[in-house]
This record gives structure tokens, C-alpha cells and sequence, in this order.
């Protein structure tokens, strides 16, 4: 099984604490997909901007629908998250 070396928290620094800190802002804990990210922090921010973009902005399907088909999607995928 593969394994990533995660940062945690209390280690972070610069980019990777100001993800960290907007993250638990935002939902209270460190989630394990935003953790994973956390060696490659531009990366992270990419990834974080780009689900941002796709459930929160301009877009023909609203919100609920998007968030249904986040999880029918991963449903179908089996992803435990």
C-alpha cells in the first residue's frame, strides 16, 4: 500500500499554513484529501481553487445539484470520503 509522508499542522509553514488554517476555518478539521496534498502545497492550492470553482461558482446547475452529483459520483467510484 502506498504511503505519503503528510505534514501535519503543527509543522506547517508559510503557503502550507495558510491552507491548513483556511481549511479548518472552513471545516473544522483537516480532511484526509487536503492532507495527502500537503508535500506539494501549489499543488494543494490548485486543487482546493478548482473544487471551489466548480461547487461555488457560476454555473447551470445549482449547488444541491452539484453536491448530489459529488456524491453519486463518488458512490459509484467507492471512495469512502
Amino acid at each position: 500500500m502506498p504511503y505519503i509522508n503528510v505534514i501535519p499542522p503543527d509543522r506547517a509553514t508559510g503557503l502550507l499554513k495558510k491552507l491548513y488554517d483556511a481549511a479548518l476555518k472552513r471545516a473544522g478539521r483537516i480532511w484526509g484529501i487536503v492532507a495527502v496534498m500537503s508535500p506539494n502545497p501549489p499543488a494543494m492550492k490548485a486543487s482546493l481553487d478548482f473544487y471551489g470553482t466548480l461547487m461555488h461558482g457560476p454555473s447551470p446547475l445549482s449547488r444541491a445539484r452539484r453536491e448530489m452529483l459529488a456524491v453519486v459520483v463518488s458512490a459509484a467510484n467507492h471512495c469512502v470520503y
